[in-house]
This record gives structure tokens, C-alpha cells and sequence, in this order.
């Protein structure tokens, strides 16, 4: 699987973790920045630099990295077809995918280190859709709000 990965100044220092952590569960990288640290940098560019990488297809899930990790899954849940989560527990991390079809890893880098963040994203990397009946109708429905 090809996994994009974009953090912004506050999320950089768990970008390695992050990297690793996908490399090891056996998935490539696409590299969304920061490449470097800029106090400047802005959360809503790396946002739509990973939703893109999604909707695109040059990746087919993605982890996103600020600092509380709220403001940019905000921003990535501005993107139809994108269903970004906060996760901070490796329940939410596999069941949003299992029951959500969520498809992008939001992570707070001020709020968790890089030991547990490489455990929620492998976790979430293991996990899939389930497809069952009540699953498939709510996702539906919110693709249905995306539409109109």
C-alpha cells in the first residue's frame, strides 16, 4: 500500500516515527512534507497535500501530523471523498478504518510520542473495511452529504 505522509513544523518531530512505522508494516512512503522544519508553515497545506495524495491515487491512505492533531483533520475532512480521525488510542485507529472506511491517520504530536504514534499507525495500516450491511449504509449517507 502506498501511504502519504504530511506533517507541518509541529507535527515534524514525529514524521520519522511515522515514516518507519510504515516502512516496517511492509508499505511505501509518498512524502507530502515538510521536508524541514519552518515555524511559518501552515497545517491546512499539508492537509490537502495528503488528500490529494488520496483522492488522486498516488496513495491509498495517509497519516497527517500537527500539533494537537485537530486543526488538520478538520481541514482534510474539507475534502469529499476524504474521512480523516484524530486517534489517540489504537481502538479508534483500527475501528475507524473497520467500521468508517476511514482513510487518513490524523496524530497529535504534542499529545502522544513517537512510540505510541508508531503503534497507532500500524494498527491502522492492519485494519480494514468490513463492507457489512449497517457499515456500508452510514458510509452512504456521508458520501450522500458530500454530494449535496
Amino acid at each position: 500500500m502506498r501511504v502519504a505522509v504530511g506533517t507541518d513544523h509541529a507535527g515534524f518531530s514525529l514524521k520519522a516515527s511515522v515514516v518507519d512505522a510504515i516502512v516496517a508494516a511492509g508499505h511505501e512512503v509518498v512524502d507530502c512534507g515538510a521536508y524541514s522544519i519552518d515555524p511559518n508553515d501552515d497545517y491546512p497545506d499539508f492537509a490537502e497535500g495528503v488528500s490529494r495524495a488520496v483522492l488522486d491515487g498516488r496513495a491509498e491512505r495517509a497519516v497527517l501530523v500537527c500539533g494537537s492533531g485537530v486543526g488538520a483533520s478538520v481541514a482534510a475532512n474539507k475534502f469529499p471523498g476524504i474521512r480523516s480521525a484524530l486517534c489517540h488510542d489504537t481502538f479508534s485507529a483500527h475501528q475507524g478504518v473497520e467500521d468508517d472506511a476511514m482513510n487518513v491517520l490524523t496524530l497529535g504530536a504534542r499529545v502522544i510520542g513517537p512510540s505510541l504514534a508508531a503503534e497507532l499507525v500500524a494498527t491502522f495500516l492492519r485494519a480494514k473495511f468490513s463492507g457489512l450491511e449497517r457499515h456500508q449504509r452510514r458510509l452512504n449517507k456521508i458520501k450522500a452529504f458530500e454530494k449535496s
